[in-house]
């Protein structure tokens, strides 16, 4: 066990949220076609995807939609999403085998256990984590994903010009993030130093962005690229 692992904590709570019927039949027939498991031993990309392929990584898909939309967008590149919580899993398990997509495989895992257990170093071409849990209250602060040392994990697992793409919808959470990525030596700001980025065009807008948007609610995007 590593020292994350044994000092981190983390940034998620499991919660016992069920499983719709069609959730839990994807996840019982599509797992073992789109799934992957921390006992697979290191990720083989070119195995599963096949060779040339560009590698991106998500982490914390939540229902999957904005996931499934970028895979079904760009065929050319392979997609790996974690996410812990398995009503998610499986409705993205779901729609990888209505829209037949194979580039988009699953990990219903801990991001840091995936990371650090099968993810080898520089090989990721970019990561991307979307409206990641901002733990509001100032005691929760420490629960935060984005934190100096997950940010170094991150760093080690891209490719020297890999890309980190951040958003979140909560102001505070957003300077956080901008603080915690301006002090990484590894990643310089691709919107200039203590700037945030336009939002990309591989960002799907979601639903729940929209509704936001509406009631006059911004969005931070964050994109770095390693040096």
């Amino acid at each position: 066990m590593t020292s994350l692992e044994q000092q981190r904590i983390k940034s998620f709570v499991l919660r016992g949220g069920r499983m719709t019927d069609s959730q839990h039949k994807a996840w019982e027939t599509q797992f073992s076609r789109y799934g992957l498991s921390l006992g697979d031993g290191s990720l083989a990309w070119s195995r599963e995807f096949g060779v040339g392929r560009q590698r991106i990584l998500e982490i914390g898909f939540g229902m999957g939609d904005s996931l499934a939309t970028m895979a079904r967008a760009d065929t050319t590149a392979a997609f790996v999403g974690i996410e812990v919580h398995r009503p998610g899993v499986g409705r993205l398990l779901s729609e990888i085998d209505r829209l037949g997509l194979d580039n988009l495989k699953v990990y219903a895992e801990d991001a840091v256990e995936v990371l650090e257990q099968v993810i080898s170093n520089g090989s990721l071409d970019r990561i991307q984590i979307y409206f990641p849990d901002p733990w509001h209250k100032k005691r929760h602060h420490k629960r935060r994903l984005i934190q100096p040392e997950f940010v170094s994990l991150l760093s080690d697992r891209l490719r020297p010009g890999g890309q980190l793409h951040l958003a979140t919808d909560w102001q505070p959470y957003a300077e956080h993030m901008l603080e915690v990525l301006e002090a990484n030596a590894t990643m310089a700001n691709d919107a200039g130093a203590g700037k945030y980025s336009s939002k990309p065009r591989w960002r799907p807008e979601t639903k729940f962005e929209r509704r936001g948007q509406r009631l006059g609610h911004g969005v931070w995007d964050l994109l770095y690229t390693k040096s």
